[in-house]
């Protein structure tokens, strides 16, 4: 708490995220932060589990779930939605995707960051929302980073069930193609700012969260063109 009390932005402030939020959606904006707010360093505190705020000196973060973390103040950033993509060379060279019942020839990437969780994206729900809940989903590939389904979807490996922030940026470069646009499936989780709440209205921490939120104004609008 002290070094956060010094000065109005000069000094650390310590963020966590996942992996992948930080590769896919942070890292790419970050710059921004940095040109406006020069006098802060930040620390990215990448992890796949929640990290304790006090031990870890974590001042803010961002977190994936449904927005219920003992001890933390959350504010939802943004919502998504899920639906199946590919590499453009996939979809050329796989001329039987074009129904959601194409997808029993097709080899299925698994999202397991946090398969444990009941509500996260899988393969099962979004069958199920498709109408097909009869679809074998225990095979393919199983990656517990969501960077890296994405990734092994640009390379062609099959089609990922992919998180709508997540993949927005490799949509937009054409690097993957969604599949079945008329098929919607909003995630039950969302992302949530979380912070202590006797941290709340600390210089650093402030100009971090608000700028977090215009992104994801900016963001959004994106997302809706």
């Amino acid at each position: 708490m002290e070094r956060l009390r010094e000065g109005s932005s000069s000094g650390v402030l310590t963020v966590t995220v996942s992996p992948a939020f930080a590769a896919k959606w942070l890292l790419p904006r970050i710059d921004r932060f940095q040109t406006a707010w020069p006098d802060t360093d930040l620390r990215l505190n990448t992890s796949l589990k929640p990290v304790d705020f006090v031990t870890q000196r974590v001042d803010i973060g961002v977190r994936y779930g449904n927005g219920k973390w003992p001890g933390l103040a959350a504010e939802k950033l943004m919502e998504e939605d899920i639906y199946p993509v590919c590499s453009p060379e996939l979809l050329r060279g796989h001329r039987r995707l074009r129904r959601p019942e194409d997808l029993i020839h097709a080899t299925l990437i698994h999202d397991q960051t946090m398969d444990s969780h009941t509500g996260f994206p899988s393969w099962n729900l979004w069958l199920q929302k498709a109408g097909l809940p009869d679809v074998a989903t225990t095979r393919g590939l199983q990656i517990n980073n969501s960077a890296a389904v994405l990734q092994a979807a640009i390379e062609g490996t099959g089609v990922a069930l992919a998180r709508s922030v997540m993949a927005h940026d490799d949509l937009a470069a054409g690097r993957l193609v969604r599949l079945f646009p008329d098929i919607n499936f909003a995630s039950a989780f969302a992302y949530y700012v979380v912070y202590r709440p006797e941290s709340f209205g600390l210089p650093r921490l402030t100009a971090f969260r608000d700028w977090l939120f215009n992104e994801a104004v900016a963001y959004s609008r994106k997302h809706a063109e």
